[in-house]
């Protein structure tokens, strides 16, 4: 079984969609118990940092999440879920992370990152961008490098260690859109909005937890 970690952001119903539709055991919780049981974990959301990682103290989870993680058992982070994993966000203010990874969320900024060839680029990034893979993680078997996803933010994260970076994305400057280290791996595209290419990746996940 996988849990769908819910905490009161994010797109949690079209998350467990997408995983039922490729034939995976998910269950949506708020429960440690039920995340310590599971066989992997898989963190979305949508919304603000601060906000994210307060839901996650309140409902005492971020302690379960972490350790869990720390034992090796699959983690799949969407958006917030990647975003989350760093020390520190400068979203609304300096606010702490997991602190699983070194490194910190900043926002686009176009007043000194803008594409000369787009002009204005908007904020959130919002719609259908490309993956450039700088190595392939085993959830990613039937994806081919620069294919699309969906994206929606305004933050992004930039990583102390380059090593754990599994792709890169343009919008106006290179950033992070993909980590993988071990059994972590997160995104800031959604899969669960990316079609058919999304529920590979979601496959991948689910074939990869049922190896572990």
């Amino acid at each position: 079984m996988i849990a769908i970690v819910d905490y009161g952001m994010g797109n949690i119903r079209s998350v467990e969609k997408g995983f039922i539709k490729i034939g995976a055991d998910v269950r949506i919780t708020a429960d440690p118990k039920v995340i310590a049981d599971a066989k992997g974990i898989v963190l979305p959301g949508v919304g603000a940092f601060k906000d994210c990682m307060r839901n996650l103290d309140d409902l005492r989870l971020l302690d379960c999440i972490k350790k869990e993680i720390a034992k090796g058992k699959p983690y799949l982070g969407i958006c917030l879920g990647l975003q989350i994993l760093f020390a520190e966000s400068e979203e609304f203010g300096f606010c702490k992370g997991m602190g699983i990874f070194s490194g910190k969320v900043v926002k686009f900024n176009f007043d000194i990152n803008r594409n000369p060839e787009t002009g204005v680029m908007k904020i959130p990034h919002m719609g259908w961008n490309t993956a450039r893979l700088l190595k392939k993680p085993p959830i990613f078997e039937d994806i081919q490098d620069n294919a699309y996803f969906y994206f929606v933010h305004s933050y992004y994260v930039v990583p102390e260690d380059e090593g754990i970076v599994a792709s890169r994305t343009d919008y106006g400057i290179d950033f992070v859109s993909m980590v993988w280290k071990d059994n972590i791996f997160a995104t800031q595209f959604h899969p669960e909005k990316s079609q058919e290419l999304g529920l590979r990746i979601l496959k991948g996940f689910d074939g990869f937890v049922r190896r572990s």
